[in-house]
């Protein structure tokens, strides 16, 4: 599978605020964190609490907070060796984020720190307190592999030490992940070496623990962009209720729903995370990564799965909401974090609210990818509304820009953004064609729009809004080529199981060619999938 890149982007650090690792804010004890517990030596019952905390949200990928949480236990207890190694750990990389740099000096400070006082600390404390040592270095690194790679072999012997502890698993696993994040399959969705240890060590974890919050959490992210995201899908159903103040562990169980089509159920997740979150934040003021990415990445997911199962009102709704909590200022600083601007397009585009479209309001200049999809939702609108020459304006206008120099600043973030708005280029051209009543150019630049989505480096939720061989099938169904339509529908109901959009267009398809020993299978499950919707299907672009 692609590399998913957004997540793990260099500019994601500036916003860790590890670089300033004090905080005047009172640290509270939260109730809501569940019941995972790691036993450690220390002289107080709640520095053990907050320890308990900090772990919880390393596994909840709110390093930040796992820094303070530990960093309070200290004060509590200022002997508490494993204590100062936790505060070690926040610093250092993930899955989505590189280590920050400026806080390279820090961690190596703290687990030394740690080291010294560790003789009081058990053996297995030492033994994971000797593995961070190996992470880090008196000053910044042009290249860390190695120091990544000597705490990864570390912990794979504290594992062989501690087979019991399923904390130090998880751990190990997590390492060999940072190694190589979000790059854990091959192109024909073979496992790579390493992914093979990292999910027999997972799976090692959840045959003792099956609700264990890290292994689950781990898990799905290891196996989601494989060809058997199902794999995870009991992993997901353990995690989704265990961690009820982790508005990103709540959340990452629809990381596989929307991969196997449980759509409703992920939209669910996501609104229990964004309340959640909500929460977090009123009560923190938080303004590092959890606020520019993880919150803002609920609602989108939200958002995607809404729009999937056809609920137009939720899905639109959604869309403002994300834009709102993305500044000018933020995007500025984080280009990436621009992909969100255009949601609202294209849930009016997916919607044929074209009225609606056509109000929008014209973009910043500056924004120049949100800019090409104003000018592709006003396109698409035109041609909703069957005005042909106002239609190919706005294609021209949107071709004018497709080789923008500015739009580089996205893509060095790891964003796709050529591949989209070609993609957006090829569906308006498309529908411009379709309206012509040309009828093979419409099929051919379908035809690219769905090459293009599928060289799309992996993501979740998808880049592009919706599964492009919908449009394919229904141009086909259209034409009158029911058996290609029938063989593209089916196409992307194996890789979007169970969507509406395309259960409706199979049934109809079948209808036409008479198939009627299917037809009532499909209508059934078209009407479990479109239970949730107000949208009203018809088989045109």
């Amino acid at each position: 599978m692609a590399l998913c890149l957004i997540l793990n982007i260099v500019l994601v650090t500036q916003v860790q605020g590890f670089n300033n690792t004090t905080s005047d804010r009172t640290v509270p004890l939260l109730n809501n964190l569940g019941k995972h517990h790691h036993e450690i030596t220390t002289s107080s019952q709640v520095a053990q609490q907050y320890f308990d905390q900090g772990l919880m949200f390393i596994y909840g990928f709110n390093h930040k907070e796992a820094y303070l949480s530990f960093q309070e236990a200290t004060k509590l207890d200022p002997n508490c060796a494993i204590c100062y190694a936790g505060m070690a750990l926040a610093l250092g990389p993930n899955i989505n984020a590189p280590m920050d740099e400026k806080a390279m000096p820090t961690a190596y400070e703290t687990i030394e720190k740690a080291h010294q006082l560790s003789k009081n600390a058990s053996a297995k404390e030492q033994a994971y307190i000797e593995a961070l040592r190996q992470r880090y270095s008196p000053q910044p690194v042009d290249d860390r592999s190695s120091f990544d790679l000597a705490y990864a072999n570390a912990m794979k012997e504290v594992v062989k030490q501690y087979p019991d502890d399923l904390d130090a698993a998880t751990l190990y696993a997590e390492a060999l992940m940072d190694l190589m994040p979000w790059n854990y399959w091959l192109e024909g969705g073979e496992p790579k070496p390493e992914t093979k240890e990292i999910v027999a060590t997972l799976e090692s974890v959840l045959a003792k623990n099956p609700q264990h919050p890290g292994a689950t959490h781990y898990y799905i992210h290891a196996v989601e962009a494989s060809n058997q995201p199902e794999k995870a899908e009991a992993a997901a159903d353990n995690l989704r209720d265990t961690v009820p103040g982790s508005g990103h562990l709540v959340h990452m169980p629809s990381h596989i729903y929307l991969r196997i089509g449980r759509y409703h159920d992920a939209a669910l997740a996501n609104e229990k995370a964004m309340k959640s979150d909500e929460i977090y934040l009123a009560n923190t003021q938080e303004k590092g990564i959890y606020s520019a990415l993880y919150y803002p990445h609920n609602i989108h997911f939200f958002w995607s799965a809404a729009s999937m199962e056809g609920r137009s009102q939720d899905a639109i709704a959604a869309a403002r909401k994300l834009v709102n909590k993305v500044s000018n200022s933020q995007i500025q600083g984080f280009p990436w974090s621009e992909i969100f601007l255009p949601s609202p397009y294209f849930s009016l585009v997916q919607f044929r609210q074209w009225d609606e479209m056509l109000t929008e309001p014209k973009p910043p200049e500056e924004f120049t990818y949100t800019n090409v999809m104003w000018h592709y939702g006003r396109g698409m609108a035109w041609v909703g509304k069957e005005q042909l020459d106002k239609a190919v304006i706005e294609e021209k206008a949107m071709s004018q820009l497709l080789s923008d120099k500015s739009l580089e600043k996205i893509e060095a973030t790891g964003v796709p953004a050529t591949q989209l708005i070609n993609i957006a280029d090829e569906l308006l051209k498309g529908n411009v064609s379709t309206l012509k009543g040309e009828k093979e150019q419409a099929i051919a630049h379908y035809q690219t729009a769905v090459k293009l989505q599928d060289n799309l480096p992996y993501m979740e939720p998808p880049y592009w809004y919706y599964p492009t061989r919908y449009s394919l099938a229904t141009a086909l169904f259209q034409q009158g080529k029911f058996t290609e339509a029938e063989a593209v529908y089916r196409q992307d109901l194996q890789q979007h199981p169970h969507n509406g959009w395309s259960l409706f267009g199979l049934a109809e398809t079948l209808k036409a060619q008479g198939k009627t020993d299917e037809i009532m299978t499909i209508e059934k499950e078209f009407k479990d999938a479109w239970k949730h919707a107000e949208f009203e299907l018809s088989l045109s672009n």
